[in-house]
């Protein structure tokens, strides 16, 4: 029973997500971004979207660490999975993904950001 809690709540290098009624085991290095639509959480890699059980403020405390940054209240994003950036307009980011998706870094989280990635 404790083997299958901790495969469902994940590993350290892997996240649980269902899709399709099926429950998949996630690779964080897979994962482009989380995000928060209505009070469910999906994980967003370059294949696939999966719904996880998981909240946003618990993803972060679990990945804050590991290359992961909230870069608005609705998403965190790998740092690793960043192509590019550019300013936008209100003094927000635009960030490109490796597969092309842009994301909004909101003001709020921009300079931090800028920091984590040691631009000024």
């Amino acid at each position: 029973m404790r083997k299958i809690i901790y495969l469902l709540h994940g590993d350290g290098d892997r996240l649980t997500g269902i899709k399709d009624g099926k429950t998949a085991l996630i690779d964080k290095r897979d994962v482009l971004y989380f995000e928060s639509v209505e009070k469910r959480c999906f994980i967003y890699t370059a294949a696939d979207v999966y719904e996880t059980g998981l909240r946003l403020y618990e993803i972060e405390e679990r990945l804050n660490d590991e290359g992961f940054f909230r870069n608005a209240k609705s998403q965190i994003l790998n740092i690793a999975k960043i192509k590019s950036l550019c300013p936008d307009f209100g003094g927000r980011l635009e960030v490109s993904m490796e597969n092309g998706e842009k994301l909004i870094v909101s003001r709020q989280y921009a300079k931090l950001l800028k920091e984590r990635l040691g631009l000024k």
